[in-house]
């Protein structure tokens, strides 16, 4: 008998003694509770479709008109479920335990996508720059793939071209952001990382001036998430080595200790809590990079003064929602058990983040590198509220970031609009006597520092107020001593913008304020709106955010 004969009859007494093979079930997937991440994910496809098919001349109208039926519709989804139920009593898990369909998920998701519907009319604005050749223009380059200065790229700019990917690239990286707070496992977690920086990367590459600084800023911020990306990689290795399992709710269960049954192998791993701790850390360092939280926000500054103003508000305001919600998931479900191993952690991350913050904005000349620091502050001011470990903690923060991310918007979007003969003029010594020179336009930003600067009546006050006594209520009254004294050192160069803009001499070379179309000033409109209501009236959405404050297991 040969040797091949051999193993052939030994394969099939094998497979005659072994058991037959269970039938392999199809995946059960919740179509109507992942709605409003597919509507966007099927846009973002049909927007590369438009760029592919669709005449150039047409291009933007068509973009424009894709991207804002998909967020509307999304965002209608989003509240269509919450009024189901499917924030409160019918919260659960999707798609085969990969997605959470609960209060916080549908409360942020709502926020990313309004965020998002608001940030796309600053990046459709066509009437800030003059025209060029006869074409209107936007803040994005004419052909991303020239070389800055190169001959193709001006005749790229004489032809009239633009980059109306951009519309396809914001729904991809909304789509990210959608299932980043909702993901359920480590895997999911890590996958809607990766769709929702991409896009980042690219677009931060994209402006129609200043080419080359903004290529750097994309640079700077694909290394920097790559190595973050790459250590997260590493915490989830680590966390599935000690669970053996990527769900969120079994490697709590093994954290602590309530695993129904307990396997040899499961058995030899979790005795090994530096597996559990350097995993853990690992990925909250991912997640604390995405929010900017020092000492992970080197790329913040670089990064918002270089890509187009357009992308900065959108990716200032949505990803710091995203990635909060993300990190809220991983603390309060998958290491609520090592909570007294990462709370003195944190505590230290958010004083560092609050003070670092706010003591660096004051020596910027720059406006968007001044608001890039005062984002870092913000996330000090945020993480004050995740540390408090306790429900009223958890609505404190969805407040915060729903309020924050209008104000960052807006105010971004105000910067567009004050220009000279090379852009947008973000120098502070240009701002000098704005207010009297376009006295609305310097009123707005007002507005929008004042709430920066948690002044009453603002729905910074509201935020901050919400998060300061969650955080005291949680045992944490030292962290809001320092949070008030560095919003007093943070409220100083707010403060000094606003002296700048009404009590100086404008200077005669200065620069205008660019009239812009209706949909520059309806984000602008809708940021002073929310601003206002949310100073003013705060209490329904306190609530709303109350309401939604329970994450499913």
């Amino acid at each position: 008998m040969s040797a091949t004969a051999a193993v052939h009859s030994l394969w099939t007494t094998a497979a005659a003694a072994a058991e037959p093979i269970a039938k392999i079930d199809a995946p059960k997937i919740e179509y109507g509770q992942l709605a409003p991440m597919l509507i966007v994910v099927g846009a973002a496809i049909v927007g590369i479709t438009v760029e592919a098919f669709v005449p150039r001349k047409s291009r933007y109208y068509a973009q424009m008109f894709v991207s804002v039926v998909a967020l509307a519709a999304a965002f209608a989804a989003v509240v269509a479920l919450a009024a189901n139920g499917y924030a409160t009593t019918k919260a659960g898990i999707a798609a085969m335990g990969a997605i959470a369909v609960d209060g916080p998920a549908l409360f942020l998701q709502g926020t990313i996508l309004l965020t998002a519907l608001v940030g796309l009319f600053t990046f459709a604005e066509r009437r800030l720059d003059p025209e060029v050749h006869g074409n209107r223009v936007d803040s994005f380059a004419a052909q991303a793939a020239a070389v800055p200065g190169s001959e193709s790229e001006k005749k790229a700019v004489r032809a009239g071209f633009t980059t109306t990917e951009v519309f396809p690239l914001l729904l991809f990286a909304v789509a990210g952001m959608l299932v980043f707070p909702a993901a359920n496992d480590l895997l999911t977690l890590f996958v809607a990382l990766e769709v929702l920086s991409l896009p980042l990367y690219l677009m931060c590459a994209l402006a129609r001036r200043k080419r080359l600084m903004s290529q750097e800023a994309a640079v700077k911020y694909f290394l920097l998430g790559a190595f973050a990306s790459a250590f997260m990689l590493f915490g989830i290795a680590l966390l599935y080595g000690y669970a053996g399992s990527m769900s969120y709710a079994t490697i709590a269960q093994v954290v602590e200790g309530t695993v129904p049954e307990i396997t040899p192998a499961l058995a030899a791993t979790t005795g090994n809590d530096a597996l559990l701790l350097t995993g853990a850390a690992l990925v909250v360092m991912g997640l604390l990079f995405k929010v900017g939280a020092v000492p992970f926000h080197m790329w913040t500054p670089d990064v918002y003064q270089g890509a187009p103003t357009p992308v900065t508000g959108f990716m200032a305001a949505a990803t710091k929602v995203a990635a909060f919600g993300a990190l809220l998931r991983i603390l309060y479900v998958v290491l609520p058990g090592l909570r007294w191993d990462w709370r003195p952690v944190m505590w230290g991350v958010a004083i560092v983040t609050m003070l670092a913050g706010a003591i660096v904005a004051i020596t910027q000349t720059d406006i968007k590198r001044l608001l890039a620091y005062s984002s870092i502050a913000h996330a000090g001011f945020i993480l004050a509220g995740v540390i408090a470990a306790t429900p009223s903690g958890i609505s404190s923060v969805l407040f915060y970031l729903a309020a924050y991310s209008f104000v960052t918007i807006g105010a971004f979007a105000v910067v567009t609009l004050v220009r000279d003969a090379g852009g947008e003029a973000t120098h502070l010594s240009k701002w000098a006597g704005l207010g009297r020179r376009s006295p609305l336009v310097a009123a707005v930003f007002a507005v929008f520092l004042l709430a920066f600067a948690g002044i009453p009546l603002t729905s910074g006050f509201s935020g901050k107020f919400a998060v300061f006594k969650a955080a005291a209520e949680g045992g944490a009254a030292p962290l809001v001593v320092i949070g008030v004294i560095s919003s007093a050192i943070a409220a100083f160069f707010y403060i000094r913008v606003i002296v700048l803009m009404f009590f100086s001499e404008p200077r005669p070379e200065g620069p205008t304020v660019a009239v812009p179309s209706p949909l520059t000033t309806t984000a602008i409109a809708v940021g002073v709106a929310v601003t206002v209501v949310l100073g003013v009236a705060p209490q329904y959405f306190l609530e709303l955010a109350g309401d939604a404050g329970v994450f499913v297991r």
